[in-house]
């Protein structure tokens, strides 16, 4: 004779950021909670990120800082659960934190503390996490959700889909929200890696291979977006805050313009040394205020020997251009594999943006990563994951 089903209110798919904020939201409410994962210790993310300090949140956010195909979804559940929110739970569980460029906040000691949090308060609710646990089918017959998984067959009244993107396979990332939303009617905007260093064409690869290690302070642009903070060369590419952010709103086959000199006019400097100092070598001078090994990348030997009296106002020009505007075309992304998110996902026109319910099927909801909301680097994707799971918490 088969197992008897196990029963719970609310089936919460995903230990994750946005299913354990669900899971706590919900638990407050009395109902029976109930979290399954397919790995084997719930907040994987969690623990690795920032660092294994966690940027848990930052203190300015705005729908300007997500990326969605429709831009106003995430206002109201930012509006409703907003970063003080969050901010005084970290408070209360008295962990310390600081403040970092950009409004980033950084936990003092360890990811595990803002685990640790959420763990704790599960369990103040009665949550159930269960891991090592895998999903083998959903269905939905009269009001009930049928989860077959590896543990046994779970009924619920709602369901809650926390299953995250692709982002990060190492650390179980897996495809089954996409497929859960999509068995039951739902579009999916196509998915793609997002906050992922680029790698180079094979000729920007082995020019730039020597300058692995090197970071510098830049604007990086493309048609739509600009973001200043560090780029940095890798063995495999480009990368930093700078090239992470740009990542996401970059499409393939299109160039990418870095100002490594924002805050020098470099035309300027140039004219006032060669008026001053004639017999100066131009790559003294680019020597001052740009790392040594990056010239020569930027620059033939010859031009960089001339003297500043043997520039002519037109190649001035050209030299700050090149400063100003380098152009580089990525070959491409690292992928999913160091992604940070994924972009793409549940089209939001399909959920309510108050409770995150499905538009398709009554109890069935979708928060965090698995919907087409995407934040910048800085602690954006920690706040949606807040802000999306306590605004289902409040009704499943």
């Amino acid at each position: 004779m088969p197992d008897k089903p196990i029963q719970t209110d609310v089936l919460i798919i995903g230990a994750s950021a946005s299913g354990l904020m669900c899971a706590i939201e919900a638990g407050k409410r009395g109902r029976k909670v109930t979290v399954l994962d397919h790995a084997n210790k719930a907040g994987k993310k969690i623990l690795m990120s920032g660092g294994g300090r966690c940027n848990f949140t930052n203190i300015d956010v705005s729908a300007d800082n997500f990326i969605s195909h429709n831009p106003h979804f995430c206002k109201s559940a930012l509006s409703r659960y907003t970063q003080w929110d969050f901010i005084a739970l970290v408070n209360d569980h008295q962990i310390t934190y600081h403040e970092r460029d950009h409004g980033q906040l950084f936990c003092n000691d360890s990811a595990k503390d803002i685990l640790n949090m959420l763990l704790a308060e599960c369990e103040k609710v009665k949550v159930k996490i269960r891991l090592n646990c895998e999903i083998n089918k959903v269905e939905k017959q009269d009001d009930v959700f049928i989860t077959n998984t590896t543990q046994g067959e779970f009924h619920s009244d709602s369901l809650v889909i926390a299953s995250g993107g692709l982002s990060i396979p190492k650390m179980c990332a897996s495809p089954l929200g996409f497929k859960i939303a999509a068995q039951f009617g739902h579009h999916l905007w196509p998915t793609s890696a997002g906050l992922v260093p680029f790698t180079l064409q094979p000729r920007d690869k082995n020019l730039l291979a020597e300058l692995s290690g090197i970071s510098v302070d830049s604007i990086v642009s493309n048609a739509r977006m600009q973001f200043r903070e560090n780029i940095l060369f890798t063995h495999r590419g480009i990368s930093g805050p700078a090239i992470l952010q740009i990542s996401s709103y970059w499409q393939p086959g299109e160039t990418v313009s870095i100002n490594l000199l924002p805050d020098v006019d470099v035309a300027a400097l140039l004219k006032t040394r060669q008026s001053k100092q004639p017999n100066l070598k131009l790559k003294t001078v680019l020597n001052e205020i740009l790392p040594k090994r990056l010239l020569p990348v930027l620059f033939s030997e010859a031009l960089l020997d001339k003297p500043l009296q043997e520039l002519s106002q037109t190649l001035i020009q050209e030299i700050a251009q090149q400063l100003h505007h380098w152009q580089i075309k990525p070959n491409g992304t690292e992928g999913y594999r160091t992604a940070e998110v994924t972009l793409g996902g549940v089209d939001c026109d399909e959920l309510s943006s108050k409770t995150m319910e499905s538009k398709k099927a009554e109890s069935l909801y979708f928060i965090g990563e698995v919907v087409d909301v995407t934040g910048w680097l800085g602690g954006y994707n920690f706040q949606w994951a807040w802000s999306s799971g306590w605004c289902a918490g409040q009704v499943v």
